[in-house]
């Protein structure tokens, strides 16, 4: 359809929407917008009679060249005017007849489009576009059938018909996000980056929330116009004939020779790998096909097999991996190749588990060049077996093979959700038991490698799946158990600290296995409250404010044993996460255990301690000191205590307060009312601060 017949369709389309209105208002039980409707019509056809003739252009004349006579037209005769009825009544005839005949191409289009899917859900792109073509042909305004139509024309590799339909489908919805998709990836093959570009960033004016999707299409776009200029770069030099472009491709040629030694093979690939100085060196190297090359060589390609290698198979194997460090070095374009080619991903792998140490460190400084780019990471994600991988790098930990390098990748790894994800099924066996066994040999273990493999099993727990499968495992929380004795050594430091963290985070999945380990494990946390390390201190709050809500047992032991005063102390020394934890763990023994209560009024005068955190900017810290403070008003003289401070006065202020968490409010306004009950003197002070407006206001919150 060209621009001209799009006009007209689009003026045809408007007469109809306006008839319909007209059809509409005759139709109202109104008298006078009845009466507007008939001027309307006349205005309407009056307009029609004046309107530009239709633009389209038809040779009339050879059409009817030569017409017989039963195919000339019937003598029309002059129909006089018809009232409003009848015309209403023509109206509507015509209207409904439309209505139907839409209906009917909407249905006929649709079997066409769902065919059109068939087709090119099988790979049949051509059949794709053809009943895509005939849905169009039953509906122009169609605009599924426009961005299929142009998904399948980028198939077939027809960029400029498939910018066409896009363009098509934006005049039937200008918010058309498909559309901008398949016209972006398509002006992208042109190598049209510019618009490219624009196609992508229109969609965030129309929905900003996919900024990460436009973020990937723009990354590509970016990474295909560097391969433009690398590769022109590269064409220069070899016009040029300069050294390094003459030495690659002499040296190619020589690997391209069948049936050389090892050694003649080996040579030739070091001399290549000294050649690739820089990102042109590399792209010569894959102009001139040098990844077809290599996997076409017999005896290149076999001495990366993991079966076992004579002396100079395992040099020209490491020589290899030397070389396509060099070749992928900082080249996107070249680590998509080499990770694509279905050798590299099989052996790639298995060459981790390798027992030459060579081989083994060689590889992986090879994998290590894509952990450091999210595009490198999203490749090895995409093309290796990662469950495979995860085991292979694992064992080498715990043989401690190039550990420190294994665990800098794997914590790369980690921190990517599609690892996590296809890690979940094999997460025990891969992951827990390993690191298990490391724990409770905590003494013979690397400290700074059993450190780094916390991290990376607690990058892993992150996942919720993941965090409670380890949570749940008894075995677990007894060789943490275990190694918390042991830390107690100064040299273990580096282990009890990322420990500690990981299982305050694992104790949030509420278990079996935690409950059973609460005593023992909130006994050794109670003794680290006296740890010269602050941060040991934290964490072993934290830990306690964790394990406290799953254990009545264990809230009650560590009270008994002077929990409370440690807690208090460490409440008085200040410490923004140390206050946090050390608040929560004080607001569970004191909502379950008595004496904890008695023991917190006794050594807390007046409760300064807990009237100095109601004014710290922390809500969570506010939220458990009020909390805990309506725990100590039932303590005989407690609330008499604060008759002279300005305990109202704090609490009404939370009360009252705009706070992101209802629990401040709520908190806070029941041991207002809790303590005005204890100690009924503390009314005076609430009347006089219009306080008991505002705890009438927060009924429906405590409700």
């Amino acid at each position: 359809m060209t621009l001209q017949e799009s006009d007209d369709f689009e003026r045809f389309l408007s007469n109809v929407d306006q008839i319909s209105e007209l059809v509409k208002e005759f139709n109202s039980s109104n008298v006078l917008c009845q009466e507007k409707a008939f001027e309307k019509a006349d205005q309407f056809i009056a307009s029609l009679e004046r309107e530009e003739p239709c633009q389209t252009k038809i040779n009339k004349t050879i059409i009817n060249a030569d017409p017989s006579s039963e195919n000339r037209p019937l003598q029309v005769q002059c129909i006089p005017s018809q009232n409003p009825e009848s015309f209403i009544r023509i109206l509507e005839k015509d209207a409904e007849e439309r209505r139907q005949r839409r209906e009917m191409k909407v249905e006929k289009a649709n079997s066409l489009r769902e065919k059109g899917n068939e087709a090119f859900t099988q790979g049949d792109y051509e059949t794709a576009v053809k009943f895509y073509t005939e849905g169009l042909d039953q509906l122009r305004d169609m605009q599924t059938l426009y961005t299929n139509r142009a998904q399948a024309f980028i198939k077939l590799k027809r960029y400029k018909e498939a910018i066409s339909d896009c363009e098509w489908a934006l005049r039937c919805n200008e918010k058309c996000i498909k559309a901008y998709v398949h016209m972006g990836k398509s002006y992208l093959a042109l190598r049209n980056f510019p618009e490219s570009r624009m196609c992508y960033r229109k969609i965030l004016e129309i929905e900003p929330q996919q900024d990460n999707m436009v973020k990937a299409y723009l990354t590509q776009v970016d990474l295909e116009e560097k391969v433009v200029l690398q590769e022109k770069a590269a064409w220069n030099e070899l016009q040029e004939g300069t050294e390094q472009a003459t030495a690659i491709t002499e040296l190619l040629k020589k690997l391209d020779r069948p049936n050389e030694i090892h050694l003649y093979y080996r040579g030739v690939v070091e001399l290549l790998t000294q050649a690739i100085k820089n990102c042109t060196g590399q792209t010569l190297f894959r102009i001139n096909n040098g990844f077809s090359i290599i996997n076409g060589n017999n005896i290149v390609r076999s001495c990366l097999s993991p079966s076992f290698k004579d002396p100079c198979a395992v040099d020209l194997c490491v020589s290899v991996l030397r070389l396509w460090r060099a070749v992928c070095g900082g080249n996107e374009q070249n680590q998509q190749l080499f990770i694509e080619c279905p050798n590299a991903r099989e052996y790639i792998v298995q060459m981790l588990a390798s027992p030459l140490l060579e081989i083994h460190r060689e590889c992986l400084e090879l994998l290590s060049i894509y952990s450091h780019t999210q595009y490198g990471r999203d490749l090895l994600l995409d093309n290796l077996n990662l469950c495979q991988m995860a085991e292979n790098l694992m064992g080498c930990v715990c043989c401690d093979m190039s550990s420190s390098s294994v665990l800098t990748f794997l914590e790369n790894l980690t921190a990517e959700n599609k690892f996590k994800i296809q890690s979940r099924e094999n997460f025990t066996a891969v992951f827990a038991l390993p690191f298990e066994h490391l724990l409770s040999n905590i003494v013979t273990a690397n400290h700074k490698i059993l450190g780094s493999l916390i991290s990376v099993i607690g990058s892993m727990a992150l996942d919720d799946v993941i965090g409670k499968k380890m949570a749940s495992r008894e075995e677990f929380w007894r060789c943490s158990l275990l190694a918390m004795e042991q830390c107690s050594v100064c040299e273990f430091r580096s282990v009890l600290y990322p420990l500690l963290g990981l299982m305050i985070n694992l104790g949030s999945n509420p278990s079996q296995a935690i409950q059973k380990h609460a005593v023992l494990a909130s006994s050794r946390c109670l003794g680290l409250l006296s740890d010269p390390h602050g941060g040991i201190i934290t964490r072993a709050a934290g830990l306690l404010s964790v394990l406290l809500q799953e254990s009545l047992s264990a809230t009650q032991e560590v009270v008994e044993k002077g929990i409370v005063k440690k807690l208090l102390k460490i409440l008085k020394g200040g410490g923004e996460m140390s206050s946090r934890y050390s608040i929560k763990a004080l607001t569970v023994c004191t909502a379950s255990i008595p004496p904890a209560c008695e023991e917190l009024v006794k050594l807390d005068k007046s409760l300064r301690t807990l009237r100095k955190l109601l004014s710290s900017t922390d809500e969570v810290v506010v939220g458990n000191a009020a909390l805990c403070m309506g725990h100590c008003i039932g303590v005989d003289g407690a609330a008499t205590s604060l008759l002279d401070t300005d305990c109202v006065l704090l609490l009404l202020r939370h009360a009252a307060s705009n706070t992101k968490r209802a629990a401040v409010q709520q908190n806070a306004a029941i041991t207002l009312g809790k303590l005005c009950k204890k100690e009924p003197r503390h009314m005076g002070k609430l009347r006089e601060l219009h306080g008991l407006e505002i705890l009438h206001s927060c009924v429906r919150l405590i409700t």
